[in-house]
């Protein structure tokens, strides 16, 4: 069945046409309309789940489960040498079986450089498992952070961990 200009039928957004875009901003700037609220885990010790809620904002949950009071929204944090890799693995396996606190949500994992350079092959493969499985976000090896300094701007390389906790104004794309 047509309609009366004869075209057929269809959702409004068909017979209405197309939308205009909406206005950008002027500025290269949208100011963000606050942090998102995670928590962050640490998979084992000296993972970086400190450091990385002291730079990027959240609630650092150390190496145990957040509390009722704490944002569910999970980030797990772990190096990037073998131990860390599997202590992930094994952290991923207690959210696959359900056997983590009720009303937690796995967003992401977030693996902190265990060294300047790259991985080697054997520690790629396991980053790309655990890619396989979830969405990774990596942070280079920062030397300003390992002497204690965290007050300089988060490596340029960490934009989408930026992008994802809202923590700094973000460039309209």
């Amino acid at each position: 069945m047509r309609t009366t200009d004869g075209r057929l039928p269809g959702p409004e957004i068909w017979i209405r046409g197309p939308v205009p875009a909406p206005e950008r901003s002027p500025g290269p700037y949208v100011a963000s309309p606050g942090p998102r609220r995670f928590s962050w885990i640490g998979t084992h010790g000296g993972a970086g789940a400190s450091t990385l809620a002291a730079v990027y904002g959240g609630h650092d949950s150390g190496r145990d489960w957040p509390g009722p009071d704490d944002p569910p929204s999970v980030l797990l944090v772990a190096r990037t040498h073998a131990s860390g890799l599997e202590s992930v693995l094994r952290t991923l396996e207690v959210f696959r079986r359900g056997q983590a606190p009720a009303g937690l949500d796995l967003d992401a994992v977030v693996l902190v450089a265990d060294a300047p350079g790259r991985l080697p092959r054997q520690l790629a493969q396991r980053v790309r498992l655990i890619e396989s499985a979830i969405d990774v976000y990596r942070v280079p090896w920062v030397q300003d952070w390992r002497l204690g300094d965290l007050s300089g701007t988060p490596p340029r390389e960490t934009e989408p961990l930026i992008r994802l906790t809202s923590t700094a104004a973000r460039r309209v794309r």
